[in-house]
C-alpha cells in the first residue's frame, strides 16, 4: 500500500514511517529538505521536497496514495512569529486534507495533542468528551483545537479523517524539542536534573513512544471518521515519575521542589529577556501556570474501540534508560576512536 506522511523526520513520524516501511508499505514522505533525511534510509521510504503551504508539492507527493498520516506541526512554545502556528497547524492541515480528498485517499489520520484538553482532578481523568475548562496556554494548543474543529466539519461532509491525541510522549528516538520528556530523562540519567516542579504531586499522562506509533496504526485500521482518540499512557505525579527514574537510572537523585511562584518569577524574567533580546525563554509564565493543575487523561476509548494497549511507566522508563545507556556507550566509543 502507498502511504503519504508529513512529519516523517520528526520524533514520532520517523518511527512510524520505519515501521510501516518494514511491513512492506511504500511511504511518500513530505519534507522541506532532503538534508533532514540522511539517517532515515529505507528502500520503501521515498522523500518528496515540499511544504504544507505549497499545494502543488502536496498534490505531487500524495498522488496515488491510499492512506495519509499528517503529523507535521509547528509546536514551539515561543516564537517571534506566532502566526506560524495558524499558518502551519490550521492552514497547512487544511491543505493536506484538500490534497488527500483530491487524490482519493481512503483515510487520513491527523496527529493532534493531549494539550487540547483541560485540567483534571485526582481520580477523574479527562476523556475525549470532557469540555475544556480553561483558557489555552499557548498558540500550539489553540491552533490544534481549531484544526480539530475544521476536521470534524470535513468529516461531517463525508471525508474520512480520524484524530489522535498523544499525551506526554517519551522513549527511544530523536532527542528533539518535541521529545522534552525523554530529554528530561536523559538529564536525570546523567545526574544533571535538580528539581521537581511545584510540590511534586501534580499529575501528568506519560506515554511510551512505541504505544503512540501503534496507536496511530490502530486509528488508521479501526478508528471512526470524525472521532478523536486519546493515545495516552499512565497518569503519574512528578514524584512517581522521578521515583521510577531513580529506580532504573545509575543513581537516584535528591531533587529540590521548585515552588510555582518561583517558577513564575523566573518565567517572567525569561519572557522579558526574550522580548528584549529575541532569545528563546527557558519557560514562559503561561507554561509555568500549568504546573498548578493536574493533567490526568483516560485512553479508555482507544483501548475499547481500537484495541490500544498501554506500556507501564516502569517498563517504559526501564526501556528508555537502557536505550540512553547504550547511546552514552556508543558516544563514548565514537569519541575515543
Amino acid at each position: 500500500m502507498k502511504i503519504f506522511m508529513t512529519g516523517a523526520t520528526g520524533y514520532i513520524g520517523r518511527l512510524l514511517a520505519q515501521k510501516l516501511a518494514d511491513q512492506g508499505h511504500t511511504i511518500h514522505a513530505l519534507c522541506r529538505s532532503t538534508s533532514q533525511t540522511q539517517d532515515l534510509k529505507h528502500p520503501n521510504i521515498h522523500f518528496f521536497e515540499g511544504d504544507l503551504l505549497n499545494q502543488d508539492s502536496l498534490d505531487k507527493a500524495i498522488a496515488s496514495c491510499d492512506q495519509a498520516y499528517h503529523l507535521a506541526a509547528f509546536a514551539k512554545v515561543f516564537t517571534k512569529r506566532p502566526e506560524l502556528h495558524d499558518e502551519i497547524n490550521v492552514e497547512g492541515t487544511l491543505n493536506v486534507l484538500a490534497a488527500a480528498k483530491k487524490a482519493g485517499v481512503q483515510r487520513t489520520v491527523f496527529t493532534s495533542t493531549g494539550g487540547v484538553f483541560g485540567f483534571s482532578t485526582p481520580g477523574n481523568p479527562v476523556n475525549e468528551d470532557t469540555p475544556r475548562n480553561i483558557d489555552f496556554f499557548n498558540h500550539y494548543e489553540r491552533t490544534k483545537t481549531e484544526a480539530e474543529e475544521k476536521i470534524r466539519e470535513l468529516a461531517s461532509q463525508g471525508q474520512d479523517i480520524v484524530i489522535v491525541n498523544p499525551t506526554r510522549v517519551y522513549g527511544p528516538g530523536l532527542l528533539s524539542e518535541s521529545n522534552a520528556a525523554t530529554r528530561l530523562m536523559q538529564l536525570y540519567y546523567k545526574g544533571k536534573w535538580k528539581m521537581s516542579p511545584g510540590d511534586g504531586t501534580k499529575l501528568g499522562n506519560y506515554v511510551f513512544v512505541d504505544d503512540v506509533v501503534n496507536g496511530h496504526m490502530l486509528a488508521m485500521e479501526k478508528g471512526r471518521a470524525g472521532e478523536r482518540y486519546i493515545i495516552g499512557g499512565i497518569n503519574a505525579s512528578y514524584k512517581e515519575l522521578f521515583d521510577t527514574l531513580g529506580k532504573h537510572a545509575p543513581k537516584k537523585l535528591k531533587l529540590i521542589n521548585a515552588p510555582v511562584w518561583l517558577m513564575m518569577t523566573v518565567a517572567n524574567f525569561e519572557l522579558a529577556k526574550a522580548k528584549l533580546f529575541g532569545l528563546k525563554p527557558l519557560i514562559t509564565p503561561k507554561y509555568a501556570e500549568k504546573y498548578t493543575y493536574h493533567w490526568g487523561l483516560s485512553s479508555e476509548k482507544a483501548e475499547n474501540e481500537l484495541g490500544y494497549e498501554i506500556t507501564s511507566l516502569d517498563d517504559g522508563i526501564r526501556k528508555t534508560i537502557e536505550w540512553l545507556a547504550a547511546l552514552e556507550s556508543n558516544n563514548a566509543q565514537t569519541q575515543s576512536a
